[in-house]
């Protein structure tokens, strides 16, 4: 069947290693950040940058992030980009061993949740299918006797040689926002490279394609209307930090999301959940 373990890396970050006839994959606790993703005799789905050092307290610069409970900049001076979900420790809740994948389910304690920055009673929770494929799902529940509304964002980075010749396609009949500009029609189907990307897509398809030398990545969403499409491109690469400064060649986010438009209002006791699959066509 294989086996699921925790381990410590190096560097003092405990993670979760799963290694099956299907896949291998590991996944911090902080976070709940999967870094690694290899369906058994294909390539690794998931890219991280080498100049990541893992240390406690920042974000792994790879694999899928989770941008909770907001996706990008806060409306509120001084609250951290991208919500603070990545960096808090997470409780694995339960293990499951099916036949053709195992379901991992991640749950973020109450006392990791600020309340300077989120004081409302909800419960986030990451549920994890590793198979030949890899679903990501992010599960909401309203606990309180309120609306609560909130973005959110699985953060993923792909590995796709090299960017001058990737094609993304799967996006007309899109709109998208690009450096707070738009919103832009996307008349053709195909997304090509050759300067810094950085869209806001709504009104989207829930299946596209990453068409690399290496073959097609899949991705697909469930509940979600929007992604972010992002590759730095040189100057930025410069700027951001644990990232090389020719990392953008090999990398590009396609980001599964409930943002502008599509952010989630939840009712007292509803629950909303958002779901990534990846796989090689």
């Amino acid at each position: 069947m294989g086996s699921v373990t925790t381990k410590r890396h190096p560097n003092g970050l405990d993670y979760v290693a799963v290694d099956t006839a299907f896949c291998q994959a590991r996944i911090f606790l902080q976070g709940a950040q999967i870094d690694q993703f290899t369906p058994s005799g294909k390539s690794p789905l998931l890219w991280v940058s080498s100049a990541d050092d893992y240390q406690p307290g920042n974000g792994i610069r790879g694999g899928i992030p989770v941008c909770w409970p907001w996706f990008g900049m806060s409306d509120i001076q001084g609250f951290p980009q991208h919500g603070f979900a990545r960096n808090k420790i997470w409780s694995l809740e339960s293990i499951n061993m099916g036949d053709q994948s195992v379901e991992l389910l991640f749950a973020l304690p109450a006392s990791e949740i600020d309340k300077q920055y989120w004081p409302h009673n909800t419960q986030v929770k990451v549920l994890f299918n590793l198979g030949e494929t890899l679903s990501v799902s992010i599960i909401n529940i309203n606990n309180a006797d309120y609306d609560i509304e909130l973005t959110q964002a699985l953060h993923s980075y792909f590995p796709i040689e090299d960017i001058h010749l990737l094609k993304a396609s799967g996006f007309g009949g899109s709109q998208y926002i690009e450096f707070d500009q738009g919103p832009f029609e996307q008349v053709d189907d195909v997304v090509k490279f050759d300067r810094e990307t950085d869209r806001v897509y709504t009104k989207l398809a829930p299946i596209q394609e990453l068409h690399t030398p290496n073959g097609t990545i899949v991705v697909s969403r469930e509940n979600s209307q929007s992604a972010v499409l992002w590759n730095p491109w040189i100057d930025k690469s410069t700027r951001l930090s644990r990232f090389n400064h020719d990392d953008y060649l090999t990398m590009v986010c396609l980001e599964a999301a409930n943002v502008r438009d599509d952010s989630i209002v939840l009712a007292p006791g509803q629950t909303h959940t958002l779901t990534t699959h990846i796989g090689w066509k």
